[in-house]
């Protein structure tokens, strides 16, 4: 165990949650190969649902724009965090972002790169940035949400723009409500844990819960339950998983004695129209 870190302990304890012992030890089996130690601590029942933390980060922020039924979300990335607090940064990253919003057929970087701001490229503002600031800028990836019919788009952006999320909702009701309903998604989007990773079971991949379950089997044989049983333990414990992971079956952030699913019927109730997640997006600084 000499050559694990503590670092490499401690890191391992924040995505799982199991102790300090468990971990070293994980770790040395595994030869330190971290994602494999996940796999050992969740397969012995000592880790719950991996956090999505993300890699190691690097220095940027995260902006999002739009107006009505579409908008986008992008990181521009930097090389020190000072240059990423700096005003001309800020304003940099959100007027990329709003003009993202507004071309819905710049889908990817490329296309956002292209496009022209102020009558000039996108590429050279952002070069002409770099070139002011003194450091290597870069707009490392967007992401755009466009309701197909009526609908309205909601933002959140926190932590000084280290995380941030859009969210798009499917309705014909309008007014500030509705807004109001959107970022309030976005930001428990933002701050649920587990992260949602789809906004219902349909949009789960199969693999993920396939990998899950062959986990919990795993975990009810260690824990002596009969085989004939375990199928059924199985079943009960993806039904649990789903409704950590999936959007609408989550407990809502600012009142977890109701589901997701449960403000969106409330809210379609009070607004006089049916809303509906049609898609959410969430960025943290660094990810992939």
């Amino acid at each position: 165990m000499s050559g694990i870190t503590a670092q490499a302990v401690k890191a391992l304890r924040e995505r799982t949650g199991a102790g300090m012992m468990d971990c070293k030890k994980a770790l040395s089996e595994t030869s330190g190969d971290v994602d494999k130690a996940i796999e050992v601590l969740r397969e012995r029942g000592l880790a719950k649902a991996v956090k999505r933390s993300g890699r190691e980060t690097t220095e940027g922020t995260i902006a999002t724009g739009g107006k009505g039924s579409s908008g986008a979300i992008l990181e521009v990335g930097c090389e020190t965090d000072f240059v990423a607090k700096t005003p001309d940064f800020q304003k940099l990253a959100s007027s990329l972002a709003e003009t993202a919003a507004a071309h819905p057929e710049a889908a990817d970087v490329d296309a956002v790169l292209a496009l022209e701001m102020d009558g000039q490229p996108i590429a050279e503002h952002i070069q002409s940035a770099g070139g002011t600031l003194g450091e290597n800028v870069q707009l490392k990836r967007v992401d755009r949400l466009v309701v197909d019919g009526a609908g309205h788009i909601g933002s959140y952006v926190h932590a000084g723009g280290r995380l941030g999320v859009l969210v798009a909702l499917k309705t014909e009701a309008t007014g500030d409500a509705v807004g109001a309903l959107a970022k309030d998604l976005a930001m428990h989007v933002a701050a649920a844990d587990p992260s949602p990773v789809a906004v219902d079971r349909d949009g789960v991949d199969k693999a993920l819960v396939e990998n899950e379950a062959d986990l919990f089997r795993k975990q009810a044989l260690q824990e002596g339950k009969p085989e004939k049983v375990v199928e059924k333990i199985v079943e009960g414990r993806i039904r649990k998983f789903y409704g950590e992971i999936c959007l609408i079956e989550q407990p809502f952030v600012k009142d977890s004695d109701k589901t997701v699913s449960q403000l969106l019927s409330e809210a379609g109730d009070q607004l006089g129209n049916p809303v509906e997640v049609a898609g959410f997006v969430r960025y943290r600084l660094g990810d992939s």
